[in-house]
């Protein structure tokens, strides 16, 4: 019943109006004055901004802040999967059932979220983790390794929130959001790919790199608004390290799986 009344509520809300008036607000001069609030709020440390607070001409200018280059280091091991945004990760492991895997004890499908059986069969039986970025997060995205771009595309028209309630009582927001997909193929020939998923109101995934190679660590794009990262690793080609745990914190540049 909460899960029903849950998706309704959110329907009723999450609408073009709705998207339309937050859109204008955030890139609107007058919400820079709510900058210093959301600074408070989400305890974000301006030391690691590039630019001085003062300088941001909007609260979306201030979302989509880049970071001063020594910020987020990156671990230069060409065998090491490195985390491609700062965020707190939901949900990882095997991806079962051939083509399945659980999030919040929700059944998703690789066919769902992908689009494309044949792509799908790709990931049988691989691996997955979820990133999940709070608005308190710096979400422009990074590339996680070395690879060619095989192709990117977009899914899904609408979204829906994606923290823990929404993950929780949502109609599988993660398959059902808008989202950018990437797939790439890395130095040792495997697969793996890098799904952007859009959160509630503002379907904005702004590509920065739309070019035919990711290298390690060059910014690749940037969310509007908190959002979701997925990537999914086929079958015995990734190994995630000590530091990959339930609920646990990664940034930017930071190893979180080898190569295999």
């Amino acid at each position: 019943m909460k899960e029903k009344l849950y998706q309704k509520a959110i329907e009723l809300t999450n609408g073009k109006w709705s998207s339309v008036l937050l859109k204008r607000f955030t890139t609107s001069t007058i919400s820079k004055k709510i900058i210093p609030s959301y600074i408070d709020i989400y305890d974000i440390k301006t030391a690691e901004v590039s630019r001085n607070i003062q300088s941001f001409t909007s609260l979306h200018d201030f979302f989509t802040r880049k970071l001063s280059s020594e910020a987020r280091p990156f671990d230069k091991d060409a065998s090491v999967y490195v985390s491609p945004v700062d965020a707190k990760i939901e949900s990882f492991g095997a991806i079962e059932n051939n083509t399945s895997f659980f999030v919040k004890g929700k059944t998703y499908d690789l066919v769902d979220l992908l689009g494309k059986e044949e792509h799908a069969k790709t990931f049988e039986n691989g691996q997955f983790i979820v990133f999940y970025l709070s608005p308190a997060d710096y979400h422009r995205i990074h590339s996680p390794i070395d690879g060619k771009v095989i192709r990117q595309y977009t899914l899904g028209a609408r979204s829906y929130p994606v923290n823990g309630t929404g993950l929780m009582y949502g109609n599988k927001p993660i398959s059902g959001n808008y989202r950018s997909i990437t797939e790439l193929e890395t130095v040792n020939g495997a697969h793996c790919d890098v799904i952007k998923v859009g959160a509630m109101f503002v379907n904005s995934i702004q590509l920065t790199n739309t070019s035919t190679t990711w290298e390690k660590g060059e910014e690749v794009g940037y969310f509007t608004f908190g959002s979701t990262v997925v990537m999914l690793f086929e079958k015995d080609c990734a190994k995630f390290l000590e530091n990959v745990v339930k609920d646990g914190r990664v940034r930017v540049g930071e190893a979180f799986a080898h190569m295999l």
